[in-house]
């Protein structure tokens, strides 16, 4: 008998079975590929597509055929996924916003900020139209932050205590991905934000630059490392490892930004010449080497964040473990390989 009619007469319900079967044969397979064939620890980190977490992508790729442990770069869309995340073990570590570190300590999250992220690499952009010059011209303004548990949050209240905007600032929360949409669209007329998402609309000519951050504080923390201290007490090594990897990354990054901005492309679904203008512009004004936790620093910022109503206490007790990152080795960083230490 023909196939085709052997195959007509297969019930329907041996259909479904044999969908089911296929589904599960498909289903293994992945997972074996992807899981079963990694025979070294891996370790996911969370983390957004900004300069200030570059080392994710970085350090996911290096590792992919390198060194003693998996490092998996897995992308958000908003930070406060991020956090959730790493409060339900779903990631190890993050790659998250500054002020929401803080924020997770004291609602009795046990984690440890352990580096410091890429700084220089904040812009506030207003809409070319608009011919916004100077600070005193966001009076009235509608201008976009990442959340309001971030340190463009925090500068912008800061311009706003500073400035009297009469009438006031307009400061409203949004994830980085839509803000240059919105401000094309005309619903913002400027936002704040890590790069490259500024870069977007400086290279397309709707925006302009009004300040690098900076330019408002040259010790602006954009995000940093967080890991849960259970990871620590399982595996310090790995610990060490990611840690090592992204300051490594980050000085291999200055000195090849073209090829930085190429592997972070494809993680980030951005344009290459978009990442590698925000890495470039103005010429080395990210910084790579400032990425040993201060408990000064964070200290600092939970008192502004108290200032500003966002938390009740500064206590930062337990939060800061810097001892990872000044133990890195930061010689002998070649090709794209060396970032993972052997």
């Amino acid at each position: 008998m023909p196939f085709e009619k052997r195959l007509l007469k297969i019930p329907g319900w041996r259909y479904g079975l044999l969908a089911l079967g296929w589904l599960i044969v498909i289903s293994l397979l992945q997972y074996h590929y992807n899981y079963q064939s990694e025979d070294r620890v891996v370790i996911k980190m969370g983390y957004m597509p900004v300069i200030t977490n570059l080392a994710a992508p970085l350090i996911d790729r290096a590792s992919e055929k390198n060194g003693d442990f998996r490092f998996l770069a897995v992308k958000f869309s908003s930070f406060a996924e991020m956090a959730e995340a790493l409060r339900n073990h779903h990631i190890d570590a993050a790659f998250i916003i500054a002020p929401l570190a803080i924020v997770l300590r004291q609602s009795g999250e046990d984690v440890k900020i352990v580096y410091i992220g890429n700084r220089h690499e904040s812009t506030l952009v207003v809409r070319k139209d608009l011919q916004i010059t100077k600070i005193a011209d966001l009076a009235g303004r509608t201008l976009a932050v990442p959340m309001r548990y971030s340190g463009h949050y925090l500068e912008a209240l800061r311009l706003q205590a500073e400035n009297s905007f009469n009438p006031a600032l307009d400061i409203v929360e949004m994830n980085p991905p839509d803000m240059a949409s919105a401000l094309a669209s005309g619903v913002l007329d400027a936002y704040f934000v890590g790069e490259p998402f500024a870069a977007q609309t400086i290279l397309s000519g709707d925006a302009e630059v009004l300040c690098y951050v900076e330019d408002l504080n040259p010790d602006f923390i954009c995000n940093l490392l967080l890991v849960n201290q259970d990871l620590i007490d399982r595996n310090a090594g790995a610990v060490q490892a990611l840690v090592s990897a992204a300051v490594r990354s980050g000085i291999w990054a200055a000195a090849n930004p073209a090829a930085a901005a190429k592997i972070a492309s494809g993680y980030w679904s951005q344009p290459i010449n978009v990442i590698e203008f925000a890495l470039t512009t103005p010429w080395e004004r990210i910084e790579y080497k400032r990425f040993i936790p201060d408990p000064v620093e964070i200290k600092k910022m939970a008192e502004m964040m108290v200032h500003y109503k966002l938390l009740k206490n500064s206590n930062i007790a337990g939060l800061v473990d810097s001892h990872f990152a000044r133990s890195v080795d930061i010689d002998n960083i070649s090709d794209f390989k060396s970032i993972i230490r052997q």
